[in-house]
C-alpha cells in the first residue's frame, strides 16, 4: 500500500495492523459487494490466526469513518462497498448486487426539510437480466 494511503488512514486514527491493511486492500476497487464472511474466507489463508471478529470490527470502523458503505439488501447478512454513493440493484434470486450509475436525481421530501440527513441508500430490487431470462 502506498505511503500516502497509509498516512491517510493513520490520520483518521486507524490502527493499521497487517490484517486491517489486508481488509482495506481487499475492499479497494472491489465491485462484488462482499459480506464480512466473504472477506474473512478470502483472507483466512493468508492470515490463519485472524478471527472473524477482526474482520467485522474493522468493517464497522470503516463504516463509521465513512470509508465504506454498509448495504442491508438481504435480511441474512450485511454487504460492504468501498464506493459510498447510493447506487445499487439487488437481484432477489441470485443475490447479486450491481452498481447503478450515480446519476439518480432525488430531492429531499418536504417533511424532511430542516432535518440533518446523514445517509441515503437507494436500492432497486428485482431480477437481474440473467435471472429474468432463466425464469421465462
Amino acid at each position: 500500500m502506498k505511503k500516502q494511503k497509509l498516512e491517510f488512514y493513520k490520520s483518521l486514527g486507524l490502527k493499521l495492523t497487517p490484517q486491517r491493511l489486508a481488509i482495506i486492500e481487499y475492499l479497494e476497487g472491489n465491485k462484488e459487494h462482499p459480506s464480512a464472511e466473504d472477506i474473512y474466507n478470502a483472507l483466512k489463508p493468508k492470515f490463519p490466526s485472524m478471527s472473524f471478529a477482526t474482520v467485522y470490527n474493522t468493517l464497522e470502523i470503516l463504516v463509521k469513518k465513512g470509508l465504506i458503505k454498509e448495504l442491508n439488501v438481504e435480511s441474512t447478512r450485511k454487504r460492504f462497498d468501498p464506493s459510498t454513493h447510493p447506487h445499487h440493484f439487488f437481484c432477489k434470486r441470485c443475490k447479486k448486487v450491481i452498481d447503478v450509475d450515480n446519476q439518480i436525481n432525488i430531492s429531499v421530501p418536504e417533511q424532511l426539510k430542516g432535518f440533518d440527513i446523514e445517509d441515503i441508500q437507494i436500492i432497486f430490487y428485482g431480477l437481474c437480466s440473467e435471472c429474468k431470462s432463466e425464469s421465462k
